[in-house]
């Protein structure tokens, strides 16, 4: 059941976390230890992000991640944190972003989110200007607003997500993008752009537009499976810039399927990579490259002449591949074509 909005403090267990704040609860010594940082004071002037962001997984396909708006320059470089398997953390307003790689670290250890906030607030004396969500690798999560942040300042958690921010028109902006991901169905990451798109209608951060970022994390699924960054985009500068995030999100989206596609085909299952690759050349239908490797999946599946329509659309959009084409093994059952070699030769 999803939490109701809380202007102020943290959602669900409010009164249970701010007394466990108190040293006679404070947890374990050796994680107090693990979260302290030598000489953290927190007392320093700190530049306000002002933002609405959300945190949010998918159990079921293994993905985690935040999505953020602002009008701060660069929100991307402050505020998401994810880490595939464990969580993701928001940490945002007066932001401390000790917070995200502290937050995760203790998820990895095996505490709750409802754990982990007396603990990140404990050693830092400006507590009341922090704003934070997480979320773990179970889809539990909270959302903690310092009562210090600036009207109108809030968030509101649910399964699976938290959603937050501070400088916004009103409380209809957090309800807005929980709205919208709990009706939500599909990949994770575009139902957290539906969600801040949902926001900023409803009026977003009251101070206008100026960056936005998404980043989804999920073990073994970064580039050639070396780390977890599934996607870490950033738009830091642009006068609208949730429209661009989703654009160039649009391109990420075609290029990872297109790396989905070449996984399939490996494996033997064709006709699923000539599908995936289909959906990517429809979210990128003007550059040749979506078509480009539909011509490869042909090839690879047997389809020459598949593989040759697919080719001159991309040849056609493209003219700079035909070098490539011309060396590229994938397209090797094709390559002795007559109409092959006319078109390469164009």
């Amino acid at each position: 059941m999803a939490g109701a909005i809380h202007p102020h403090g943290v959602t669900r267990t409010c009164a249970a976390l701010l007394l466990a704040i108190a040293p006679s609860l404070a947890a374990p010594a050796a994680i107090a230890r693990a979260t302290m940082l030598p000489g953290e004071t927190g007392t320093a002037p700190e530049a306000v992000v002002a933002t609405f962001s959300i945190a949010a997984c998918d159990t079921a396909d293994g993905t985690w991640g935040v999505a953020v708006a602002s009008k701060f320059l660069a929100v991307g470089s402050v505020v998401p944190w994810a880490c595939g398997g464990v969580g993701a953390v928001a940490t945002q307003a007066s932001a401390n972003t000790t917070y995200g790689p502290r937050a995760l670290d203790l998820l990895e250890r095996g505490l709750t989110p409802d754990e982990i906030v007396p603990i990140l607030l404990r050693s830092d004396s400006q507590r009341d200007r922090r704003q934070f969500g997480i979320i773990d690798a179970r889809g539990r999560s909270v959302t903690y607003t310092g009562d210090s942040c600036m009207a109108w300042a809030g968030g509101k958690t649910g399964p699976g997500y938290a959603v937050q921010g501070n400088i916004l028109a009103g409380p209809q902006v957090v309800e807005a993008m929980a709205r919208s991901f709990e009706r939500s169905r599909g990949f994770l990451g575009d139902r957290m752009l539906a969600a801040l798109a949902a926001g900023d209608s409803a009026g977003g951060d009251s101070r206008g537009r100026q960056s936005a970022a998404i980043r989804l994390a999920a073990v073994g699924r970064g580039y050639n499976g070396f780390n977890d960054v599934l996607c870490d985009l950033r738009v830091d500068d642009h006068a609208d810039p949730l429209v661009e995030l989703r654009r160039v999100y649009g391109l990420w989206r075609s290029v990872r399927l297109v790396n989905d596609g070449y996984r399939l085909v490996e494996e033997k299952k064709y006709l699923e990579a000539i599908a995936i690759g289909e959906q990517a050349a429809r979210l990128d239908p003007d550059s040749g490259e979506p078509f480009y490797h539909l011509a490869c999946f042909h090839a690879r599946a047997g389809d020459p002449d598949r593989a040759m329509h697919y080719l001159q659309w991309a040849l056609r959009l493209r003219p700079a591949m035909r070098a490539q084409a011309t060396k590229d093994p994938d397209l090797a059952t094709v390559r002795e074509r007559a109409d092959f070699q006319n078109l390469v030769a164009e």
